[in-house]
């Protein structure tokens, strides 16, 4: 979902032929600054190691491209090499987004994405349940068998306060104008408008990680 249109094209789910420098994108031309990615003008806050190549998800639950794209960037996370470390950072472009940007801050604080961030997009674009505010969210998890006062608890922290101004601080450094977007190292993004659809963004991906591997 943007801020502008694109379109947004989505071939067949990422597969272990698929890697870092991938074949594919080597026998095409080479993703161009300016037209398959951007290169940030000021470097954006990482948190990943020094050493270690960051990649950035933003995405949105409510986004129908981000739960499309999921199980494809779910794939791709899995199989990374182990000098990238891959984080999901969920955008609120306005305050009626910030109950579901608190709902992953706290499933994230209690070790409860991978058991239920698939779900959480099922949800919203499968079962049509409205997660727009903090009661339904709350609701909704604990229907889930998660403990409501814990969840409630981490909901209303002063850790994901945190988390989701940070969240919004570094949309915004990377000027992200809409979702699902990949940011690389706080110096390149990409998306689906850019690179010609998702599955090539993670090959544009691949492509600015092994720069940055490389020192460029």
């Amino acid at each position: 979902m943007k801020r502008r249109d694109f379109s947004l094209a989505l071939g067949a789910a990422v597969t272990a032929n698929v890697l870092f420098e991938s074949p594919a994108l080597a026998q095409a031309k080479s993703p161009e600054a300016g037209t398959d990615y951007q290169v940030l003008e000021k470097v954006a806050a990482v948190e990943a190691p020094a050493g270690k190549i960051e990649v950035v998800e933003f995405f949105g639950y409510y986004c129908p491209h981000c739960n499309h794209f999921e199980p494809t960037f779910e794939a791709w996370r899995k199989r990374v090499p182990k000098d990238v470390v891959v984080r999901r950072v969920p955008v609120a472009f306005d305050a009626s987004l910030v109950p579901q940007q608190r709902l992953f801050y706290a499933l994230e604080a209690m070790g409860l994405v991978d058991q239920l961030h698939a779900k959480v997009f099922a949800a919203i674009h499968e079962e049509k349940q409205n997660l727009s505010s903090a009661d339904i969210i709350v609701n909704w998890v604990a229907k889930q068998g998660v403990d409501k006062a814990k969840f409630l608890a981490q909901y209303n922290s002063f850790t994901v306060n945190a988390k989701a101004t940070r969240a919004t601080q570094l949309h915004n450094a990377y000027r992200i104008e809409g979702v699902p977007a990949l940011g690389v190292a706080g110096r390149f993004w990409t998306d689906g408008g850019m690179a010609k659809g998702m599955e090539r963004a993670l090959q544009v991906v691949e492509f600015l990680a092994a720069r940055v591997r490389g020192g460029k």
